[in-house]
């Protein structure tokens, strides 16, 4: 997994509330195991008609979002099933961080098992962060983990909790296989003691 130290990139305002995770990948696209590829379709009854042309009008299809990691969004975001889809086809489009008021407690989690930070802030800083968005591809918002800051483009800075174990394993890039391999030194020494005591095991 990819470690989230810093990340100064555009956000895209979604101000839309209860997006959930159907919205974020629908079901037809929850065949693969694959963890690539699914960006092409995030959001894709938003971005798309029914025959696959872009929609204008939609904030990722529009020139200045493009290139978007970070997502300034609603409240309630991820809510819906527990699809771990849903942070992989952010991940593969781009995204590496989202921002609103509150998430769905799944989708939360499973955002850290991947790479992505949720940001948590209260309505007033994701308002003012969402109008800052709407500047467009000028307006570059800085969320730092280590200090665990937001920052928006005219330096205004917003400070967020995190758990500090999530906050550990994404700033060091640890998902629930590289917690594990950690501990290979010991896991490797219990086996081994394991079989001189009980060989027939």
């Amino acid at each position: 997994m990819e470690k989230f130290t810093t990340l100064t990139g555009v956000a895209a305002p979604m101000p839309l509330v209860n997006i959930d995770t159907d919205m974020i990948i629908p079901k037809q696209f929850l065949k693969t195991i694959q963890r690539s590829g699914l960006g092409r379709n995030l959001f894709d009854e938003m971005r798309y008609t029914p025959d696959g042309q872009e929609i204008p009008d939609f904030v990722l299809n529009q020139p200045a979002y493009r290139s978007a990691q970070i997502l300034v969004a609603g409240d309630n975001f991820g809510c819906g099933s527990s699809r771990e889809h849903a942070p992989w086809a952010l991940l593969d489009f781009g995204i590496r961080c989202v921002i609103s008021t509150s998430f769905a407690d799944i989708f939360y989690n499973n955002c850290f098992k991947n790479g992505i930070l949720p940001v948590v802030l209260p309505q007033d800083a994701v308002d003012y962060l969402m109008d800052d968005a709407r500047k467009g591809a000028n307006a570059r918002i800085t969320v730092d983990l280590e200090s665990q800051t937001v920052t928006a483009s005219d330096g205004r800075t917003f400070a967020f909790e995190v758990d500090p174990f999530k906050k550990h394993c994404l700033l060091n890039g640890l998902d629930d296989i590289g917690l594990t391999l950690e501990k290979a030194a010991a896991i490797d020494a219990f086996e081994a003691k394991a079989a001189t005591l009980r060989p027939w095991a």
